[in-house]
């Protein structure tokens, strides 16, 4: 379970993220984490936050984002707004570690999703893109964290199918939350 003050790292990106207002501090309004994001960290896969809001303000360095198809260049100081539902990913091009701080509002259980995709990164269960080698544990974590992050490749049709295999994947003992 993430507390105030844990501090999660994801080996396969050098990104590091520590929660700052978690689900239980904010009755579950926002989740509020410091995140580090190192010199050419690759870029994430594009998703939305099918319910959320998210805000990024950039304290040091550069974070380049492309929202609905539209790159921009966030320096520090500087912050943006993505609406819910939108598509976007950013990652770091700059000449020097990017520290942010990241809000989702509402909190869901997205700190859960983070916590869980970190791990599985630092035990090596991701691909070189960061997709779980597992089918069956990608169809658990699809469904688990749906509400909360969804890619927009696959289609949403494939994702939908993949998730049906997710009863099985539970059964052979994959989880979503890593606690």
């Amino acid at each position: 379970m993430v507390t105030s003050g844990s501090e999660i790292l994801n080996p396969r990106t050098g990104q590091r993220t520590i929660f700052l207002q978690t689900t239980t501090d904010t009755g579950g309004t926002y989740l509020r984490m410091e995140s580090f994001h190192p010199q050419g960290q690759p870029a994430e896969p594009e998703h939305v936050h099918p319910f959320q809001e998210s805000r990024c303000e950039v304290i040091s360095g550069t974070l380049r984002f492309r929202v609905a198809g539209t790159e921009r260049v966030v320096r520090a100081g500087e912050s943006l707004d993505i609406p819910r539902n939108v598509p976007h990913y950013f990652w770091n091009d700059g000449d020097e570690e990017a520290h942010a701080i990241q809000e989702f509002r509402p909190a869901l259980n997205i700190e859960d999703f983070f916590d869980t995709y970190f791990a599985l990164a630092r035990v090596g269960k991701l691909t070189e893109k960061g997709i779980p080698a597992n089918l069956l544990h990608l169809a658990v974590l699809l469904r688990e964290y749906d509400q909360v992050i969804r890619v927009t490749k696959p289609p949403r049709l494939v994702q939908r199918l993949l998730m049906t295999l997710a009863p099985f994947g539970r059964l052979l003992g994959y989880r979503g939350a890593t606690s």
